[in-house]
């Protein structure tokens, strides 16, 4: 039987931060992987440049259960503290916008980086390569592997969630925590586009490629990005963030005219410009084609001398808040991270270690923490994966 120190199942963000982690201690780690690479995730994040970290992560950019699990370990691993490997490394990245960093050229620059790390602590690495059982034995674990029997005195389960299944995610980690007797909260896709299925579909195809700056609410939290209208329904960054706090049935109110007073802004319109179509009007904060269709699917396009002040005053209240109730989600197909999973109250915030059983963490998207959109899921994954090794 191989015998290790420490088995980290997974070889995403999480467990590759892990691993060079504990390496470091001076711990023999094991690093076992279900598909054939390690790091898809990264590679394709951020349209292949990889938003790593967010400079702004703190508790309230992640959603819970338990709000407060995630406080201690982002206060001891930073961004700061993932940038200087960065700068160790000689990564050229910039920031996009409200404090996202990105790799200048690849995502690859960031798998590498780890990976280095990992091969410089003496990390053994191996892909293709499942876990069948993991068993309690004295003080420690035993593990049936593709590689044969495994004993261990940690086990790390950093398998992630079920979101985009076509790079290897199945639910494992959910099994194994279920298996040693910690509740698993309800899954569901999060940061993931709209489906439409009501009249507003052909709006939504027919504008498919166009996107607009709009502030989107549901639920009582709001977001302030670009949304993309799809074939399918809606999508952008605004769509992304207030999916994770929307239920089936739930309306989203999205504001069209987030910088202005929409009745104050048709009005002074209006009175400035009275001959112009409402259309034209619209032109000169949308598109040309959303303008066109906005005014003449919602309003019925006219000059604008035309509009009562009632006409008016519904135009602008659909400019400022219009109400859609989603068919659904594109799932975990598309989704970019998993809402739900390992109830985090019976694990230890410190350290990610399970309270049930001693020796055994869960970090990353497994457990009952997801961030927002912008890197700060990245950032949980660095944090708890530095947590766990610390003492794994």
């Amino acid at each position: 039987m191989r015998s290790t120190d420490v088995v980290i199942i997974g070889a995403g963000a999480a467990g590759l931060m892990c691993a060079l982690t504990a390496a470091a201690r001076g711990r023999r780690v094991l690093v076992l992987e279900s598909s054939n690479k390690p790091g898809k995730k990264i590679l394709m994040s951020g349209g292949g440049r990889c938003n790593f970290t967010n400079m702004h992560a703190e508790p309230a950019n992640y959603a819970s259960r338990n709000p407060h699990f995630c406080k201690s370990a982002l206060a001891r691993y930073t961004p700061w503290d993932f940038l200087a490997m960065v700068h160790e490394h000689g990564v050229p990245y910039h920031e996009k916008k409200l404090g996202q960093l990105f790799c200048d050229n690849r995502s690859k620059d960031i798998l590498e980086m780890l990976l280095t790390e990992c091969r410089r602590g003496g990390v053994a690495l191996h892909v293709k390569t499942a876990v069948q059982r993991i068993t309690r034995a004295g003080a420690g674990y035993e593990l049936r592997t593709d590689l044969g029997e495994v004993a261990a005195e940690s086990v790390v389960i950093a398998t992630g969630g079920l979101s985009i299944p076509t790079l290897g995610s199945t639910g494992f980690g959910y099994d194994v925590a279920r298996e040693f007797g910690h509740d698993v909260l309800p899954t569901r896709a999060g940061l993931v586009p709209f489906t439409i299925t009501d009249r507003l579909k052909q709006l939504c195809t027919e504008l498919s490629g166009t996107s607009a700056d709009c502030t989107a609410a549901c639920n009582g939290e709001s977001f302030r990005e670009n949304l993309l209208f799809t074939h399918r329904g809606l999508s952008g960054p605004a769509i992304l963030q207030i999916s994770s706090f929307w239920h089936p049935g739930d309306t989203v109110e999205i504001d069209l005219l987030p910088d202005r007073d929409a009745h104050a802004w048709l009005a002074d319109q209006q009175a400035a410009r009275p001959d112009a179509e409402l259309r034209t009007v619209l032109a000169e904060v949308f598109t040309k084609r959303m303008a066109a269709l906005l005014a003449e699917q919602w309003f019925g396009s006219k000059p604008m001398k035309r509009y009562a002040p009632p006409e008016l005053a519904a135009v602008a209240e659909r400019l400022r808040a219009w109400r859609i109730v989603p068919g659904g989600t594109e799932g975990y197909r598309t989704a970019e991270v998993t809402l739900g999973g390992v109830d985090t109250r019976e694990i230890s915030p410190k350290t990610m270690e399970s309270r049930r059983s001693p020796g055994l963490f869960f970090i990353g998207e497994v457990l009952d923490v997801t961030g927002h959109l912008g890197g700060f899921n990245f950032q949980w994954a660095w944090a708890s994966g530095h947590a766990a090794a610390q003492v794994a």
